[in-house]
């Protein structure tokens, strides 16, 4: 089908999900404008994994090539045990991943993914930008257009629009005002990621490696991978603490006291509790989700990434599964005529998926944290497994 060039889009969120979505509706013919509610594009946040479902679509617009050295590609994933540092199994990631999944496994900082999108995004002439707006409110008339509600600093003003996007996050507004679900429905997972970004010089050769180790303890697990050419360490260390308040910001930037967080680790093995210490500045982000929803869209609006599915990050699929969301979202409204049937299709393409993930997600964070008698058998089955047959555990995740 031949698709009109002004048709207008509205994106409400400039992340990792609002920007390759709007990459891709200006390749469907879309003028997109996107709608960020910040009044700066801040490239905050810490590393992040784009494995090869991911990385495969945003090498169709040349992000991964743009990222050039500032996305690193693991040679393996290592399990280990935490109390001793023994390796539980060693996957082979590198060429290994490329053959086997059809695209590279990377790591990269999420402020350099940002930016690399948004260096794409400042050569489509059909994007553009508006910060410090934020989607309020919506209302689809009779011929199927859609007025959007936008706050812009201290003003409130109207656009119309044939189609909205909200990329705006685990609180959305837009997913809200669809009737999808609000803040209250938001689900506490008992459980608060300490993310740091460590000097490499600081750590011995051992946690240096280009490799993802992930240590699995009681109560808790850590994931270090290098990022920017092997200068720095992204560590998250994941741990039970069921009391939700004792984080009073929901955000990113909740900063930690490293004695308390080395108490966490206490009883690990020595070169992890010298990780901790090397660490000049510990920030706090409790984890969120929602149930799996099988609606996302309604008449003209739908909704992206963690504003449709957010997930834990025990399978790092985050940034994938919204990279992915935006990619269907485009085939879509390349096939059908109407977006609203377009919206149709691609929730009922999307949200089984999404689902699956978040529901796996949630399994992983149980088996990673397991104690005693359950963790020495979980121990024994990762040995028994192997590499081979733990690859082939991901091929519905990572496969073309």
């Amino acid at each position: 089908m031949s698709m009109g060039s002004h048709r207008q889009a509205v994106v409400a969120g400039a992340g990792i999900g609002g920007l390759i979505a709007a990459l891709h509706l200006a390749r469907a013919g879309f003028d997109v404008t996107i709608h960020e509610r910040s009044p700066v594009l801040e490239e905050f946040g810490a590393g992040l994994q784009l494995s090869p479902n991911a990385s495969r679509i945003l090498g169709q617009f040349g992000i991964v090539e743009t990222l050039g050295g500032l996305a690193l590609e693991p040679e393996a994933l290592v399990v280990r045990r935490a109390r001793d540092g023994n390796t539980l199994l060693r996957m082979e990631l590198g060429d290994t991943a490329r053959r086997r999944w059809g695209a590279p496994y990377l790591v990269a900082h999420r402020g350099d993914l940002l930016r690399a999108l948004l260096d794409r995004v400042a050569q489509e002439p059909a994007i553009s930008i508006v910060l410090d707006s934020q989607v309020r409110g919506f209302a689809v008339d009779a011929d199927e257009r859609v007025r959007i509600g936008l706050k812009r600093g201290y003003v409130s003003l109207e656009v119309g629009a044939d189609l909205l996007v909200g990329a705006d996050g685990l609180r959305s507004a837009v997913r809200d005002r669809l009737g999808l679900g609000g803040p209250k429905d938001i689900v506490f997972s008992g459980n608060v990621a300490w993310r740091a970004l460590i000097d490499a010089a600081r750590l011995p050769p051992s946690l240096r490696k280009r490799e993802t180790h992930l240590w699995l303890g009681p109560r808790a697990h850590l994931v270090h991978y290098p990022l920017r050419g092997g200068t720095v360490i992204n560590a998250v260390l994941v741990v039970e603490d069921h009391r939700r308040d004792a984080l009073k910001d929901a955000g990113w930037n909740n900063p930690g006291d490293p004695s308390v967080i080395g108490f966490e680790v206490a009883d690990w093995a020595p070169e992890i509790r010298e990780m901790i210490a090397a660490a000049e500045d510990w920030r706090g982000w409790p984890l969120f989700d929602r149930p799996p929803s099988p609606r996302w869209s309604s008449g003209p609006v739908t909704l992206l990434g963690d504003a449709a599915h957010p997930m834990a990050p025990f399978l790092a699929q985050g940034a994938a599964q919204a990279v992915e969301d935006a990619q269907a979202l485009a085939v879509s409204l390349a096939t059908h005529e109407r977006i609203p049937d377009a919206l149709q299709a691609y929730e009922r393409a999307r949200a089984p998926r999404a689902g699956r993930v978040q529901t796996e997600a949630r399994k992983q964070a149980g088996f990673y944290h397991v104690r005693g008698p359950v963790a020495l058998a979980r121990d024994l089955g990762l040995r028994v497994m192997g590499p081979n047959r733990m690859a082939a555990r991901y091929d519905w995740l990572y496969g073309a």
